[in-house]
């Protein structure tokens, strides 16, 4: 039978083979490349966490340096109670939307910088300008003071709201205080010249980058204030110790 390759149903057909044909090429390249795309972003993220810590790593070595100076991950909860003990698998952005924090599993990373001490870092998630920012802020034994931090975007404006990404902003963080006169008050991030109001330690926001600046103190707010009781917790087993 000859076919008729003028025909719609001869398009029809041809193109629906095409669509069969790419489509299945496109999901097997896409499961073979998985593993290795879920080895980069854990890769990616190890390297963020670290880089609070001002520790800068590459490809050849993070995964070296993270389980070198990573000596625990606890979960914990807004009590500061020790839930679970595997951070790097708790979903940030999903556990930041329970607007409940009694129901927040909290992850932890503890890092033994040897002469420099151990740090926790926290990590936060929130909303800029144009898409989600995210970040690690690393606190001493203290429980208080701010020893680093790091940030990053998905799709912040480039030469504005992409600047928390420099350490122009992040080392802004060094030295801060999460407790002022016994009081749990997360750094603001205010427009250069302004003043804060509840005595909170504060850092200068982004030129031009308003709006992704009042996302990252409302970021700093919303996501740290549940590990105050954490906080606390270290602070008496630092003196303690």
């Amino acid at each position: 039978m000859k076919i008729n390759r003028q025909s719609n149903i001869y398009t029809l057909v041809y193109i629906i083979i095409i669509v069969v044909i790419v489509g299945t090429v496109l999901a097997v390249t896409s499961m073979s490349l998985k593993d290795k795309q879920e080895v980069n972003a854990d890769a990616d993220k190890m390297k963020q966490i670290l880089a609070s810590v001002h520790v800068v790593t590459d490809d050849t070595n993070v995964h070296e340096k993270y389980n070198e100076l990573i000596v625990s991950t606890p979960v914990v909860d807004y009590q500061g109670n020790v839930i679970g003990e595997d951070a790097f698998e708790i979903d940030v952005q999903k556990e930041s939307k329970i607007k409940d924090i009694t129901q927040r599993k909290l992850p932890v990373y503890v890092c033994n910088l040897g002469v420099k001490g151990v740090k926790y870092i926290l990590p936060v998630y929130g909303n800029g300008l144009w898409g989600p920012i995210w970040g690690y802020i690393a606190v001493d034994s203290d429980g208080s003071n701010i020893y680093g931090a790091f940030f990053a975007h998905q799709g912040e404006t480039p030469g504005l709201g992409a600047e928390i990404e420099k350490p122009a902003f992040s080392n802004q963080f060094d030295g801060k205080q999460l407790f002022k006169n016994g009081r749990f008050l997360p750094v603001a991030v205010i427009k250069k010249g302004q003043k804060v109001t509840n005595g909170e330690d504060y850092v200068d926001a982004v030129s031009g980058g308003t709006i992704t600046s009042k996302g990252v103190s409302a970021m700093l707010d919303d996501c740290l204030k549940p590990y105050e009781a954490y906080l606390e917790r270290i602070a008496v087993e630092s003196q303690n110790s």
